[in-house]
């Protein structure tokens, strides 16, 4: 069964940093490219970062780019969002999934950015 268990969020205030991890299980991890997602209060789920399996090509929302870096490391099967320079739009329950069909998603770890 496909799992993903995502750690790493809390409250900060604006322009700090937060480290996520997603610790996946249940597919060839190593095989797979990643997305960070997140989903803010009465909005959609929209896509964060992208990695991709074995060459480490990443990818990022405009409103990201150069504030969070993705990472991954296959052999922990886990997956990394580096997150500085934190706004208060940043704030919402980030999620980690598959790039391809993602189906089955965990329960996120919610960021809050506020003063």
């Amino acid at each position: 069964q496909v799992q993903f268990v995502e750690s790493g969020g809390g409250l900060v205030q604006p322009g700090g940093s937060l480290r996520l991890s997603c610790a996946a299980s249940g597919f060839t991890f190593s095989s797979s490219a990643m997305n960070w997602y997140r989903q803010a209060p009465g909005k959609e789920r929209e896509l964060v970062a992208g990695i991709t399996s074995t060459t480490g090509i990443t990818n990022y929302a405009g409103s990201v780019k150069g504030r969070f870096t993705i990472s991954r490391d296959n052999a922990k099967n886990t997956m990394f969002l580096q997150m500085n320079s934190l706004k208060p739009e940043d704030t919402g329950i980030y999620y980690c999934n598959r790039r391809d069909s993602p189906r089955s998603w965990g329960q996120g770890t919610q960021v809050t950015v506020s003063s």
